[in-house]
């Protein structure tokens, strides 16, 4: 609920400007708007009906509690959230004519399309294999994405390098999160599975898994594990989405002329 509250009270905020922006500018922040929208949404579900795919467990049992919604919940969230980063990285890449950060732009969602599919092969084969490339995935494309803000730094003005480093910091804080914690978690899973000698299900079989209603657990032994990246997940990412329809202009046209204030005031 507090997520949907920020997300209501930014899109007011985008409505009412302080500041006018350039035409192009603000059409970008209310894109990003929508996106947000979208995994504001999709993180709300899934906040509310919380499942852990692999393992199969969910916290309630109803008839949207099979891993099958909530994967598909999370695909179309997560691919809002890289487009996200894509149209900021492609408007800072615009003032730099091209450079780091308009190939970045480029890269971000076909990596995030191939960490999904990672994400689609893991869950329906039981593998913790796939989860563990799937993050490094998302991992990579943070790395690249720091390195497309970096780019941008000198040619933006004092206010977007208040945001850039913000976003900087916090893509570092990220980047170090997937590597010593979230990676290796699923690495060591697939160890234990190895161990074991666990057989994983086809991809057919898996998917008649997903089909079904998933098992209903109130076990905090069971849920602890991955307590630390849902919180996350649902809370500072929500955030940061959120967040990215206010970032300052960083294609260096933030502020129109005279002409196109009158027609924004029109409006």
């Amino acid at each position: 609920m507090l997520n949907v509250v920020a997300w209501c009270w930014s899109a007011w905020v985008l409505r009412h400007p302080g500041t006018h922006l350039a035409a192009d500018v603000r059409t970008t922040r209310r894109r990003l708007l929508w996106l947000s929208a979208v995994y504001v949404a999709g993180c709300g579900f899934r906040s509310v009906a919380p499942m852990v795919d692999v393992p199969r467990i969910c916290l309630h049992d109803t008839w949207i509690s099979r891993i099958v919604v909530g994967r598909l919940v999370a695909t179309g969230a997560e691919l809002c959230l890289a487009a996200q980063w894509a149209l900021l990285l492609r408007e800072g890449g615009a003032a730099a004519r091209g450079g780091l950060a308009a190939r970045v732009a480029r890269l971000v969602l076909p990596i995030i399309v191939a960490a999904e599919l990672c994400s689609w092969l893991a869950v329906l084969t039981t593998n913790y294999l796939l989860h563990a490339v799937e993050n490094s995935f998302w991992t990579l494309a943070a790395v690249l994405v720091v390195a497309g803000l970096v780019s941008i730094w000198p040619q933006a003005d004092d206010r977007s390098r208040r945001f850039l480093a913000a976003a900087i910091a916090g893509g570092a804080g990220y980047i170090a999160f997937m590597t010593f914690v979230d990676v290796p978690m699923y690495v060591s899973r697939w160890h234990a599975d190895v161990a074991a000698g666990h057989q994983y299900l086809s991809w057919r079989d898996g998917l008649r898994d997903i089909l079904e209603r998933c098992i209903v657990t109130r076990d905090w032994a069971v849920w602890r594990p991955d307590v630390a990246w849902l919180s996350l997940y649902f809370t500072v990412a929500v955030w940061a989405s959120i967040a990215l329809a206010h970032a300052p202009p960083l294609s260096g046209r933030g502020r129109p002329g005279p002409r196109v204030v009158e027609s924004l005031a029109a409006d």
